[in-house]
């Protein structure tokens, strides 16, 4: 009796892996030098992925081919993997320093695990994209970003052109997957998507125009319909079933001119987790304001606290220093004057102790206000700009404003390492931390809280002045985060 080698197999899926080999290894094998078309789109994506990925990181790329992608974000260890010997022969001779790995991405053979995993222009070339998420999730930590990219099935047309043109590659046929169809997926595998975004409007080195097209239009509606790339980033879903030991709490306290608020905050702040320490930041106060921070901490022995004079202005130079203070694995944000109940704290803590969030924002526009609590312009203002910061971050934010704002020490510790892409701008503190939870694809959960009216002092928030650095601080974030 005959027996059956995988070209003639009765089994679909190996005769479509042998197809797929077989066009990779002869793209491999007859590729000329990259063309405009595909030079401005390859190293639009390496912009793109140099943008999401800081250098020296863990980072897995399936299906690699060249293992140029992975190269240009200058891995601390990159491993790609990739079915097409001719390919992975071609990787290792044009990249030394990466490991690469001839292997089915339907069966991974690997067993470490990667900070991120990149699936460039690979899923709608799969057998079996589930399955191959399922490989990819075995290979994820907690803090893993798997990024996915995909063109747009509007450029079919396009593309046809294009390879018979000879300007693009041709392929044998594609699968139909939709970006919801994809995030389907990802959930069904255990994956949280984080955010989706557009990338790439003009795929040909035009000067003036690709730039242009490329980094601006295409972030903005109606352009980015037409965009020719879909990314998706993505975390593994959280366990949220309780997960001991219970991680220790600081809930850092900016507090100027306040003096009449610290002792409420002792009687109030409940104990959180393994531990709940209380940090001050006093910015200054022409009040007590230390004063009563001092005697406050005497008459409460048992509450572990630390109390410092922030050294330079602003609530931002304030939450810097309490947070280098500070000693909790959770770090938490509580303005002295109160307008957020200490109380509703343990909603925030249970947010990030969960998994369910990795930064955790307060959202004082979902439950009527007290009188006086928000004035309308300021309440109006506030709408305007969570919306145009929801556009921005590629994730809903509906209060850009509220204090309280909670991440993980070792976040807040990654997000310190590339302060130095954004600047010193933001004399809040709010968007710094928002701009680089962004930056990092932190899982952003807000959780509303009822706002409550000011009992002691006075607002510490100008609207004209503040209002119009809001704006300056938009425009610098569409040139930061978006624009990019």
């Amino acid at each position: 009796m005959p027996v059956s080698t995988p070209a003639t197999s009765p089994d679909p899926a190996a005769r479509y892996r042998i197809a797929r080999m077989a066009r990779w290894d002869l793209i491999a094998e007859t590729r000329p030098s990259l063309n405009s078309w595909n030079h401005t789109y390859h190293r639009r994506l390496e912009a793109v992925y140099r943008w999401l990925i800081p250098p020296g990181r863990r980072v897995l790329e399936v299906g690699c081919g060249f293992g140029d992608l992975l190269a240009a974000l200058s891995p601390a260890e990159g491993v790609g993997v990739d079915f097409s010997p001719a390919m992975i022969a071609g990787a290792r001779s044009r990249h030394p320093q990466i490991a690469f790995v001839e292997a089915d991405a339907h069966e991974l053979p690997l067993s470490t695990s990667f900070d991120y995993v990149i699936l460039s222009d690979l899923v709608n070339d799969l057998w079996d994209v589930q399955q191959v998420l399922q490989q990819v999730q075995r290979v994820t930590h907690p803090g893993t970003r798997v990024i996915i990219n995909v063109y747009s099935h509007l450029w079919e047309l396009p593309l046809a052109i294009a390879k018979r043109m000879g300007a693009a590659s041709p392929l044998l046929e594609q699968n139909w997957l939709t970006v919801p169809d994809i995030a389907g997926l990802l959930a069904l595998t255990g994956f949280d998507v984080v955010r989706r975004w557009q990338e790439l409007l003009c795929p040909l080195g035009v000067p003036g125009v690709e730039p242009l097209a490329n980094r601006v239009a295409v972030k903005s509606w109606p352009f980015n319909l037409a965009a020719m790339s879909n990314f998706i980033a993505a975390r593994p879903a959280p366990d949220v079933k309780p997960r001991p030991p219970r991680p220790s709490v600081s809930v850092v306290v900016p507090a100027r001119n306040e003096a009449g608020n610290i002792e409420s905050i002792f009687e109030r702040l409940p104990r959180m987790g393994g531990g709940t320490e209380i940090v001050f930041a006093e910015g200054h106060s022409r009040d007590d304001t230390f004063g009563a921070i001092e005697r406050a901490i005497a008459a409460h022995p048992d509450r572990p606290c630390v109390l410092l004079r922030q050294t330079g202005e602003g609530k931002a130079n304030a939450v810097r220093e309490a947070f280098a203070r500070a000693t909790g694995d959770i770090l938490m944000i509580l303005d002295a004057d109160l307008t957020v109940a200490p109380e509703d704290l343990p909603r925030f803590y249970d947010a990030i102790g969960s998994g369910r969030g990795e930064f955790i924002n307060g959202v004082r526009l979902v439950y009527p206000m007290e009188d006086q609590a928000m004035r309308l312009l300021n309440l109006l203002g506030n709408k305007f700009f969570s919306l145009l910061f929801s556009w921005l971050l590629d994730q809903p934010i509906k209060d850009t404003l509220c204090g309280t704002k909670v991440l993980w020490r070792r976040d807040y510790e990654r997000l310190v390492e590339g302060r130095a892409y954004f600047g010193d701008f933001d004399p809040f503190g709010d968007f710094e931390l928002l701009f680089g939870a962004a930056k990092l694809t932190l899982r952003i959960v807000e959780v509303p809280i009822r706002y409550r009216q000011r009992t002691y002092g006075e607002t510490n928030i100008q609207r004209w002045k503040h209002g119009w650095l809001l704006l300056k601080m938009s425009a610098f974030a569409a040139r930061r985060l978006k624009w990019v």
